[in-house]
């Protein structure tokens, strides 16, 4: 597997956005059965999630995200040389919305803007990419934001999914540190590529083809999916901690992809560390993608004053199928308070 150390970069500051709309998934008795929902959340642990209105996307939450953050760090837009925008929601097929982003935020037309289609993944590769822009780059300053909204491509007639999602919109601010470094490993495995999929709407599926409503929706198979995150996941954490020396002692929090509370409990149990130490947000928020990883720190940590040093291994798995780790120090104050807007981008 890819891994490496990433020398004097830190992040700085991690910020995230919700909607302020709250669905229970105790509504769904109606449309699923009182059973079968209690069963769904039994195993999720899903209760509540944050769903975007159908107006807001992905952006607006990171948009929301970023611009606290900037405020909070006092970085001026002139002062920001990269932002990364991963997603598997974008606002358009073209242009990128990295593009609009730089324009809403006001940043300077010196900086690198991009997206990057992720999924489950996104947060653990995204910290990899920044840091790396940072550490090997002429670049002092990065955002990485990382969001997705489930209002666009999830069948709400579809038990597995309708009830799994949330919404969230992320904002993370890398600097040069000197002294500070990452470690990360980086994994794919492209043959599962069907196993967590849209089918429809891009390149492949043309408009002269016949295509299905369904095949614009999101189809996972849980099955195969599950059976790669209790095997493959495990495996890889524990040789990254090997090679690099890093033992349970050494690790205050393992936060870890919201995929689900049953794998999060077996993934723990495999690879040997207390629940205690992995915060958990599905309950509140459900599966965010991508952005579960910096939710669940603000979640756990948002509002913390203090600037003791605590030390993270992030961990990020699904779609694609491809997965990653993180091993990191921030300051506890790092994370700002969640923030719940239903506000979106109206246009200029």
């Amino acid at each position: 597997m890819a891994t490496g150390v990433l020398k004097n970069v830190e992040i700085k500051g991690i910020a995230c956005a919700v909607p302020d709309r709250i669905v229970k998934n105790e509504d769904y008795y109606g449309a699923f059965g009182e059973e079968s929902v209690q069963k769904f959340i039994n195993m999720t642990g899903i209760k509540t999630r944050h769903v975007a209105l159908d107006e807001q996307c992905a952006s607006d939450l990171c948009y929301a995200a970023a611009k606290r953050l900037m405020e909070k760090l006092n970085w001026e837009p002139s002062s920001i040389d990269g932002l990364i925008f991963i997603s598997q929601t974008p606002d358009y097929a073209v242009p990128a919305t990295a593009c609009v982003l730089q324009h809403r935020l006001g940043i300077s037309e010196n900086c690198i803007a991009f997206d990057v289609n992720l999924g489950c993944s996104a947060y653990v590769y995204g910290v990899w990419l920044a840091s790396t822009m940072v550490s090997t780059q002429d670049l002092n300053r990065v955002l990485l934001l990382c969001g997705d909204t489930s209002n666009f491509g999830i069948n709400p007639n579809d038990s597995a999914t309708a009830m799994l999602f949330g919404d969230g919109g992320t904002a993370t601010a890398f600097e040069r540190s000197e002294g500070k470094e990452i470690k990360y490993f980086l994994k794919t495995k492209g043959s599962g590529y069907k196993c967590i999929m849209v089918p429809a709407g891009h390149a492949r599926s043309r408009s002269n083809t016949v295509i299905e409503a369904s095949d614009c929706e999101l189809a996972m198979n849980g099955s195969d999916v599950f059976s790669f995150t209790i095997t493959d996941v495990p495996k890889a954490v524990k040789a990254f901690m090997s090679q690099y020396n890093i033992k349970h002692e050494d690790v205050d929090m393992y936060v870890f992809h919201q995929a689900n509370l049953f794998i999060l409990k077996h993934l723990a149990k495999k690879i040997g560390f207390p629940m205690e130490k992995l915060p958990v947000s599905i309950d509140r928020f459900g599966n965010t993608s991508g952005e579960s990883i910096p939710l669940t720190l603000v979640d756990a940590l948002g509002g913390e004053k203090s600037k003791e040093r605590i030390r993270v291994l992030l961990c990020g798995f699904g779609v694609g199928l491809s997965w990653g780790g993180i091993y990191l120090e921030m300051d506890k104050c790092a994370c700002l308070p969640m923030i719940y807007t239903n506000d979106y981008f109206k246009g200029d």
